[in-house]
């Protein structure tokens, strides 16, 4: 059975994940922010073992939410379960009338964005090293 749950704050779950992924796999030093605590965390369960996570949260225009932090365990990858979380979070989002969604996307998962209906913009710039791009998707025209 696959679900997702939906919390404010960071749940120990959604830790493990990043970790996991971006932390021990990709690498990055910086993974835990404060905008963990006020951010909605998204977790995806297989069979009630946590496979993929995301966050979301407003930017300082109320009209735009901030999807970022997006990772799916490797032994869980192949299995549409990014998209999943993305396309829950957008439902989400719509229910509660928002009309944008703005991702800063490792360049290198582009494609699986733009995918999902996200256009790219700007320069692309460097995160921990890493080249990242600014992704927007409009929600409600």
């Amino acid at each position: 059975m696959i679900y997702i749950r939906m919390q404010q704050g960071l749940s120990q779950d959604a830790r493990v994940i990043r970790q996991e992924v971006f932390v021990e796999e990709q690498g990055f030093c910086h993974e835990f922010d404060d905008t963990d605590s006020i951010a909605w965390h998204l977790v995806l369960y297989e069979n009630e073992h946590a496979a993929g996570c995301c966050r979301l949260f407003s930017s300082d225009d109320p009209d735009v939410y901030i999807l970022g932090r997006l990772a799916v365990r490797k032994s869980c990858r192949g299995r549409q379960y990014g998209e999943r979380l993305v396309r829950e979070a957008e439902a989400w989002l719509r229910g509660r009338q928002v009309k944008r969604l703005a991702l800063s996307a490792q360049v290198r998962v582009r494609p699986f964005y733009e995918k999902l209906g996200f256009t790219a913009s700007g320069d692309e710039y460097l995160d921990e090293y890493c080249p990242h791009i600014h992704m927007e998707k409009e929600l409600i025209e």
